[in-house]
């Protein structure tokens, strides 16, 4: 991991950062923090749309976090900016329209990823529970993701 001077920055984007996004981030910063490791590894949320700024995550997300005591405190939707790309060294997006979105701010942009490549799921794109529910998914799909990120992160350390 990198020293306390230079934290690691991770950030998760979905499309309004009121579902996907905000949910990655809360249990990012659990698993973060379960390791000891909250001081050298920065996480935050975007998305790429601008619709929900200022929001708390949607009450789907709440409830799924809640229901596993993670804290989602201060989470408030913000929009992507250009200059996140830069500032970040991990930009994991939940599903390939993100990942064109991100592109098309830095098309030269390597540190963007699809966060399910780190899991052993078949389809790469995390469903969005905005319209259609499916949060307890959603859940399930990052918490393996997050687990094995956690995992290659601390073994890229060592």
């Amino acid at each position: 991991m990198p020293n306390s001077q230079q934290p690691l920055r991770v950030l998760f984007v979905c499309t309004g950062n009121i579902c996907r996004s905000p949910m990655a981030e809360a249990l990012f910063r659990n698993k973060v923090a379960k390791e000891g490791l909250s001081g050298r590894i920065v996480v935050d949320s975007a998305g790429t749309g601008g619709w929900h700024i200022g929001e708390e995550p949607h009450q789907g997300t709440q409830q799924v976090l809640r229901a596993r005591g993670i804290a989602f405190d201060g989470i408030r939707a913000r929009q992507l900016h250009p200059e996140d790309i830069s500032e970040f060294d991990w930009i994991l997006v939940m599903d390939q329209e993100n990942w064109d979105e991100v592109h098309q701010l830095r098309p030269d942009a390597r540190n963007v990823f699809k966060v399910l490549t780190f899991s052993s799921a078949s389809d790469p794109n995390v469903p969005d529970p905005f319209y259609s529910g499916g949060f307890e998914h959603v859940y399930q799909l990052l918490n393996e993701a997050l687990d094995n990120f956690l995992h290659f992160l601390m073994e890229r350390q060592n």
